[in-house]
């Protein structure tokens, strides 16, 4: 704060206390720092400049005072009458006036004259005329001139003091004394001090422009970094020069080098000072010269500089829009070039192990799965490559041990691999050869140079180890085929081309063949499970079909390649020279497959024993599936089903009536004789052991004389490459033949639909129909009295001998007897006969409205009655009882090549005449 002392200001200033809390924002970057210092730096300069000019005019301006305090003081005391005014009697009177008016003209503020003993005569306040002024000042001689800077009466002011001597100049007569206060020497300073200030502001301003300038120019210099960034990226940069390994230039656009580090200099052996020179001028290689000239990317190209390769990376300096340029990094890739290709073929090996694992056991055939085997080999790994089974193996039969000889099962590679042993034979190998030792040790074994080691190929066959070395074959490695321990056979790669073989390819070799061997062995066990399933199946099916008068038939059975499956058919001569032709299919393939098919097969025939319609066969079929699904579900614990389909046809060749029902089976075709082709409209039902007990429906169809009825599976127009619906339209296509017989239309069929690899097992049956001539029936209406039955008997004796059966004539009126008796005695009427002669069998069918069947039993000795069917069954091949809508049908058959002879001795009379005397009783 300020106060005031005399004329004067004394100023004194608060200690610091601490930052404020509006303290300005730390300044970071260099350039902002640099031009707060400099501004710091001028602003003192200035204060300095300006303390310093107002310390100069304030001197100046008292010796201004002093220069005029003394020519005022000489003035007054040297002018005229200043002498005669002191040696006066009253020189107060006489100078005051004088004094005054000296003082304003010139500009003092004071004019004093005094006597020589300090007393005033004049002064500006009249109040101290006459006073003492002082004694003697100090430092002053009395007897001349001096001036000086005193505190008087009116303040500290600048004093000259001039002594006036009399006319002999030898006596002081007084002196006069004239001065300026320093306080007006001060307001002439202050009102020069604008001035001052203001040229001080000025330079400090311009100072200050010219300061930020710099400091704007120094900020785009450093990016507006701060001085730790900058220490960093010199550090940095010292690193990138000196310490990385790894080689860094910098190149500018017009394509001189401006920057090397120390490893750049090194790689490319770049001559002293290489900076500022255009790279072309460096002596490098043309190709690397001409790539760090062009600016354009690159990336990880390689290439020489001397003996060494050289990755190299080249990627714009400021691609926004900077200073044109490029920065290039260098890595020497010499050492790990090595290292690259051993890692590389590692990782080749790897690939084709996986590839070896996708390909290898594709299609579980042995031979097959052998030539994947050599086909994965070559060329990556062998350029020839052969495989040697035991021939068990290749039978799918476990092989009881190694031995010398095995098959060639298959051979892949280069023109020379002809020498090596074609596919199918057999090699014996000697003692000495790999094949033998590998077998032995159970190892690979290698054989670097063939031509040196080759005498196991002489001793085994001299022509072809001249072939083989003269195609070029140099080195072999043999691997045994080994599956649960147990040797399937050899697997040889050879190599004429490719380098030797090496010794750490033998992990490799062993790895690859080992993978092979399961997928080797997996087949065999496969062939030998088709095998068995195959033969399984062939033995269940049915080995020839009857010839039967009602139908001509021919079939065809593919199994699919992937394993046998259950598809059956069957032709079965029923009662009354019908004929019931069946095909199914049960899902599934192996041998579970085959036995189920073998035990639906065999129900069929049961069931159709019966003489049951189809609805009720299949019904009861159905019944059999769910229990035998049921039984196996409880085995495996699981809710599995089965499952199969089947479709079950009765032809009658004396009505040409057909009479069919399905389960889950594709609708048959009829070929009409015109070679019109329809699919018959059988109600559908689910497959068997599916439908949960619901009803099966049957469909009656007639069928003209010469149709050819058309039954199949669905793996004949059906896989995954051929919707059902094409297949059915290329079967129609295939059956629109007329006059082809049911061997032709099997060929037919099978050369149009039969796809190239079966994924499914394929059944097919077709049956021409034939009716029976209306001469060869006969049929006669019954009435309920028995004593028509003598009547009929030689009816029928007559029509027999119409038919030149007069041999079977005794046992036929025996039988009708016996049957026409007991449906007019136990049956209800209409009662019908019927005998059919057909080709090679007699046919009696007796029908009657009632449902009771007949028992056979064998009579006691006391027994009156109970002989008669006893009889008819001794006489017959075979009887039997079939039911119909309004009642039953008992039905006999008889041979006609094999008469049956009389039964116990009794003659045809004996045995009519106690029929004839049962009745009359």
């Amino acid at each position: 704060m300020a106060t005031r002392s005399g004329r004067f200001s004394v100023i004194r200033f608060r200690p610091y206390s601490g930052p404020r809390s509006t303290a300005l924002p730390r300044v970071r970057s260099v350039a902002g720092q640099v031009f707060l210092l400099q501004l710091a730096i001028m602003v003192l300069f200035a204060a300095a400049a300006g303390v310093a000019l107002v310390f100069q005019a304030r001197n100046a301006s008292m010796q201004e005072a002093r220069q005029l305090a003394f020519g005022v003081a000489q003035a007054f005391a040297h002018a005229p009458g200043t002498l005669e005014a002191m040696e006066s009697d009253d020189p107060r009177v006489l100078m005051q006036p004088r004094a005054e008016e000296a003082r304003e003209e010139s500009g003092v503020d004071y004019v004093v004259a005094f006597d020589p003993n300090g007393f005033r005569w004049t002064h500006p306040d009249p109040a101290l005329i006459g006073k003492h002024i002082f004694a003697l000042r100090e430092g002053a001689a009395a007897d001349r001139p001096f001036t000086q800077t005193f505190e008087g009466s009116l303040g500290l002011s600048v004093d000259s003091t001039v002594p006036v001597y009399d006319t002999g100049g030898k006596t002081i007569v007084g002196f006069v004394s004239a001065g300026i206060t320093v306080d007006s020497v001060d307001e002439v300073v202050q009102g020069q001090l604008p001035q001052l200030l203001g040229f001080a502001g000025g330079a400090l301003v311009v100072s200050a422009g010219g300061t930020a300038l710099v400091s704007r120019r120094l900020r785009r210099q450093t990016h507006g970094l701060d001085p730790s960034e900058m220490t960093r990226m010199y550090e940095h940069h010292d690193a990138v020069l000196h310490a990385v390994r790894e080689g860094v230039l910098i190149i500018g656009g017009d394509g001189r080098l401006l920057l090397a580090n120390d490893e750049a200099r090194r790689l490319l052996a770049l001559p002293p000072d290489p900076e500022e020179r255009p790279v072309t001028d460096l002596g490098l290689e043309a190709g690397t010269a001409r790539l760090l000239g062009s600016g354009r990317v690159a990336t990880d190209e390689v290439h020489l500089a001397g003996d060494r390769l050289l990755a190299v990376n080249m990627r714009p300096v400021d691609p926004d829009g900077g200073p044109a340029g490029s920065v290039v990094t260098l890595r020497d890739t010499t050492e790990l070039r090595a290292l690259a290709g051993r890692a590389e073929v590692a990782r080749e090996r790897l690939r084709l192990l996986y590839e070896a694992g996708v390909r290898i056991g594709t299609t579980l055939e042995v031979t097959s799965t052998a030539q994947e085997l050599t086909e994965v080999a070559v060329p990556r790994f062998a350029d020839a490559a052969t495989v040697d089974l035991l021939d068990p193996v290749l039978r799918g039969e476990e092989p009881t041990g190694p031995g010398s000889e095995m098959r060639r099962a298959a051979v892949h590679g280069v023109e020379g691999a002809r020498t090596l042993h074609p596919v199918g034979e057999l090699v014996r190998f000697v003692p000495a050869s790999p094949m033998a030792v590998g077998v032995e040790r159970g190892h690979a074994v290698l054989e670097a140079d063939l031509a040196a080691s080759g005498d196991w190929m002489a001793a085994q066959d001299p022509d072809r180890a001249r072939r083989v070395l003269d195609h070029g074959f140099h080195s072999l490695i043999t691997v045994p085929l080994q599956a649960r321990g147990v040797v399937l056979g050899m697997a040889s790669f050879w190599r004429s081309e490719a380098p030797p073989f090496e010794e750490e390819d033998l992990a490799f070799a062993e790895e690859l063949v080992a993978r092979a061997a399961v997928a080797i062995d997996n087949a065999r066990r496969y062939t030998r499970e088709h095998a068995l399933a195959e033969t399984l199946q062939r033995s269940l099916l049915p080995g020839s079909l009857p010839d039967h008068s009602a139908v001509e038939v021919a079939h065809r059975y593919l199994p699919a390649l992937d394993g046998v499956g259950g598809d059956w058919f069957d032709v079965i001569p029923l009662p009354g020279a019908r004929v019931a032709l069946v095909v199914g299919d049960v899902v599934g393939h192996g041998l579970h497959a085959a036995a189920t098919m073998g035990q639906l097969r065999a129900a069929v025939h049961t069931f159709s024993a019966l003489d049951l319609s189809p609805d009720e066969l299949l019904g009861h079929l159905d019944e059999l599936v769910a229990r035998i699904d049921g039984d196996e579900s409880a085995e495996r614990d699981d809710k599995g089903v089965t499952g199969a389909t089947c479709l079950y046809a009765v032809y009658d060749p004396s009505s040409g009536q057909c009479s069919l029902a399905r389960s889950g089976h594709p609708e048959p075709a009829v070929v009409h004789p015109d070679g019109t082709v329809e699919y018959l409209r059988v109600p559908g039902s689910p497959p068997l052991g599916l439908g949960g007990g619901e009803p099966f429906e049957t469909a009656e169809v007639t069928l003209p004389e010469g149709s050819r009825l058309v039954l199949y599976t669905d793996g004949l127009i059906e896989d995954r490459e051929r919707g059902i619906d094409i297949g059915l339209e290329a079967l129609r296509g295939a059956l629109a033949r007329p006059g082809r017989t049911p061997e032709e239309t099997c060929r037919d069929v099978f050369d149009t639909l039969l796809p190239a690899r079966p994924g499914d097992d394929i059944a097919l049956l077709v049956a021409r129909t034939h009716r029976l001539d209306p001469s060869q029936v006969a049929e006669w209406n019954v009435p309920g009295d028995p004593a028509v039955v003598a009547g009929i008997r030689a009816d029928v004796t007559r029509r027999l001998g119409a038919w030149g059966l007069d041999e079977v004539a005794f046992t036929t009126e025996l039988v009708i007897s016996e049957l026409v008796t007991n449906a007019i005695r136990y049956g209800t009427e209409p009662i019908r006969l019927r005998v059919l002669h057909d080709r090679d069998s007699l046919i009696c069918e007796v029908a009657d409205g009632s449902s009771t069947s007949p028992h056979l039993r064998r009579a006691a000795t006391t027994d009156e009655g109970g002989r008669g069917l006893f009889l008819v069954a001794q006489f017959s091949q075979r009887w039997g009882t079939r039911y119909t809508a309004r009642g039953k049908v008992i039905w006999t058959e008889q041979s006609l090549h094999e008469p049956a002879s009389d039964a116990d001795g009794v003659t045809a009379d004996t045995l009519l005449d106690q029929w004839d005397e049962a009745w009359s009783t």
